[in-house]
């Protein structure tokens, strides 16, 4: 079986991606079909539709290789950690995680465009290079289960969600360092503007996208960096470091797969607080959680990025939603 395409996602990694579809709106993604592959015109009238269901593989599974070459599913961890119940377990098929014995997504976006071999796509929950499988159209009257019920520990947003923080704010050495780092970071982005690339990270972590044991045990741990803040340049300066790895991570049912991954905690320390990292767009941005309290400290842009320009970016936004309005005034 071959994808028909591979998924250009605001999410580089793993950790921040949501952990289901539409949590976060201004999540944005392609699907490219490669030049060799199936036609484009295979997109003709997709557009007609709000949304669309996307089969994928969760590709970026450490357990993948295994289950690839080893398909015996007697040895297959039945049940897995959910976050919402404070670690408690589940069978793997009540929950969503990706570590599954067929590691096969479904995910639904809002379909914004089409520009040729492209798909674009927003409220997505898919890391950037997700092989695709299928694209199928979202229909209304008979994909919306109407008397649908499930498990009041699912409930997103409500006054007992575990993983729902309070608030997420910015300091003003990110906000500077941002609009000082912009004419390279657009090159590569899928949004307009400083201020709207802000809002996407305040939508992401506006839900706690660490992993159960890290928010179970808040506190730097003896192995952490210490760290301090680069007055001019809003970045997080580290003095030394012992093992990344060490943390032992418990299985979820996150699609952000929060085992250990070297993106997401920095294992670094500032004013008492571990920092952590999520990364979108190929852009590393630090943050503290205090009390349920979101704030962005630092941000770190590669130099890979100077003279990298991405197949697509928000030109390729711009030319969709212009086109979209030129059928709208000759409708």
């Amino acid at each position: 079986m071959v994808p028909i395409g591979f998924i250009q996602s605001c999410f580089t990694t793993r950790n921040g991606t949501p952990r289901q579809p539409l949590l976060v709106p201004l999540a944005r993604a392609c699907l490219i079909l490669p030049p060799e592959g199936v036609p484009a015109t295979a997109f003709d009238g997709l557009t007609g539709y709000s949304h669309c269901w996307l089969v994928y593989i969760f590709h970026a599974n450490t357990d993948l290789p295994h289950i690839w070459n080893q398909p015996s599913h007697k040895e297959f961890k039945a049940k897995v950690r959910v976050p919402r119940l404070d670690g408690g377990k589940l069978g793997v098929f009540a929950t969503r995680t990706p570590h599954r014995p067929c590691p096969i997504g479904l995910s639904v976006a809002k379909v914004e465009g089409v520009y040729g071999r492209m798909l674009l796509l927003s409220g997505v929950d898919l890391v950037d290079g997700t092989p695709v499988l299928d694209v199928k159209p979202y229909l209304p009257y008979c994909d919306i289960v109407g008397n649908a019920t499930a498990p009041s520990w699912v409930k997103a947003g409500d006054e007992d969600d575990v993983i729902a923080l309070a608030s997420v704010e910015f300091s003003p050495r990110f906000e500077k360092e941002l609009g000082k780092n912009w004419g390279a970071i657009v090159k590569l982005s899928m949004y307009s503007s400083p201020e709207e690339f802000q809002a996407l990270i305040s939508q992401v972590l506006s839900r706690d996208i660490r992993s159960l044991r890290q928010r179970k045990h808040p506190r730097p741990s003896t192995s952490c960096a210490s760290v301090s803040i680069d007055e001019d340049h809003g970045q997080l300066d580290f003095l030394s470091s012992e093992d990344a790895t060490a943390h032992s991570w418990l299985e979820s049912e996150d699609k952000s797969a929060s085992e250990h991954n070297a993106y997401n905690v920095m294992d670094a320390v500032h004013d008492g607080l571990v920092v952590y990292r999520l990364t979108l767009e190929g852009v590393v941005i630090s943050y503290i959680v205090d009390s349920g309290h979101v704030t962005v400290e630092g941000i770190d842009v590669p130099n890979s990025t100077s003279g990298s320009v991405r197949e697509c970016n928000y030109s390729t936004w711009m030319k969709v939603l212009q086109q979209e309005c030129t059928d709208t005034i000759w409708a």
